[in-house]
């Protein structure tokens, strides 16, 4: 082989020999930007990752429905009919040392100033301590036992109607229709406790407007409603209530040209209670007592001397379980007297029963005799069955 030939077979060699060296420099330039481009991809997911704040996370959206059907024989005035009763949307939240909840109610009912969709509850609630707890916004007013009472585990087709006229649903004094709710501040606390840490004695005050929900001041004096109970035994408590307060812009008169005479009309109203609640056990006694000229129409300002300046009622009530968690039976009698006058009250029986598909979802049937003195007859029927559920 000649040199020339020597020479250019060397060449070739070491050609292939460096195309072969190259290979595995290459393979790690691509590997290593592969990782590049991972750990890039890794830091962009990580910045677009935002921490959700405690308070954001502590939200709980809740609500129950209730769907009711209810038929009565009055006579000259009977009736049947499927109703949407009540529709309520939750939300309950916590910030640090504070709760807060926001609900809207929505209802078929219309009365006098009464949409069917509204804000029933807006308030936040310091409860750092429990012997000293402040909740400010609109909420219950601090009066009665059954007005808290969450409408499902009330146990009846509604609050008893004493309830209802003298604690500010269809109140008596001729506000609209407000849930037993106000707005104002209140303190609350449980104290002295016993040897196993339960305590014995509760109280609440509170200073509200005055007028229901949803609606300022309109005489600038607020209402004043206190209570306060002691709870011997687990289960039992006996309790006391006081309200003093007054509605302004009433129309209590005419001058000689017929124009109306507004003023502000005294409230004073005070609260009686018993109950125990254990072991799906239910037993229940309250009697109030108003003083205080009033409509009688909700929604209406104009006083209606003819019902007199004073009212009162009561009711009492026993739920038991007839199987566990699963079929309750219940019975209450109560009484409403518009001019604390016999003349003038509605007395009920009632009877009936509970059945609970799952803590979720739960049927009530329940028989009411009613004397309405006020009627020409004063007897009639009432018969009401409702489905309600929880989500």
């Amino acid at each position: 082989m000649s040199k020339k030939s020597i020479f250019m077979l060397t060449l070739l060699l070491a050609g292939f020999s460096r195309v072969g060296y190259a290979e595995e420099p290459i393979a790690e330039v691509q590997d290593t930007e592969a990782i590049e481009a991972v750990e890039a991809v890794e830091a962009t997911q990580s910045k677009a990752t935002v921490e959700v704040p405690a308070w954001v996370k502590n939200i709980k959206f809740s609500g129950y429905g209730m769907l009711q059907y209810q038929g009565q024989d009055p006579e000259g005035n009977h009736s049947n009919t499927f109703n949407l009763r009540l529709l309520r949307m939750i939300l309950d939240g916590k910030i640090g040392d504070f709760d807060w909840r926001a609900q809207i109610q929505g209802t078929n009912a219309k009365g006098a100033g009464e949409p069917t969709v509204q804000l029933v509850d807006l308030y936040a609630e310091w409860v750092r301590h429990k012997e000293f707890k402040v909740r400010v916004g609109q909420f219950k007013r601090a009066f009665t036992f059954e007005n808290p009472t969450h409408p499902i585990t009330q146990g009846w087709r509604g609050y008893a109607d004493v309830i209802n006229r003298l604690s500010g649903f269809g109140d008596r004094a001729g506000e609209k229709s407000s849930g037993g709710r106000d707005i104002g501040i209140q303190f609350a606390g449980d104290i002295l406790p016993n040897s196993d840490g339960r305590a014995i004695l509760h109280y609440q005050i509170g200073v509200y407007n005055g007028e229901g929900i949803n609606r300022s001041d309109k005489n600038n004096q607020k209402d004043i409603i206190g209570g306060l109970w002691v709870m011997p035994i687990k289960g039992l408590r006996i309790g006391a209530f006081g309200w003093h307060g007054s509605h302004g812009d009433m129309v209590v008169g005419y001058d000689n040209l017929g124009n109306a005479i507004t003023d502000n009309v005294p409230l004073n109203r005070y609260c009686l209670s018993a109950e125990y609640d254990k072991d799906q056990y239910t037993f229940r006694a309250e009697y109030l007592h108003s003083q205080g000229w009033g409509t009688g129409v909700i929604g209406s300002n104009v006083i209606n001397y003819d019902l007199g300046d004073k009212a009162d009622g009561w009711y009492v009530f026993g739920i038991v379980p007839l199987i566990k968690s699963k079929l309750h039976a219940k019975a209450r009698y109560q009484t409403y007297r518009v001019s604390k006058e016999w003349g003038s009250s509605v007395n009920q029986v009632e009877c009936g029963l509970n059945y609970f598909f799952s803590k979720n979802l739960e049927v009530h049937l329940e028989y009411s005799h009613v004397n309405d003195r006020k009627l020409a007859k004063h007897n009639y029927n009432l018969i009401d069955l409702e489905l309600d559920f929880r989500f």
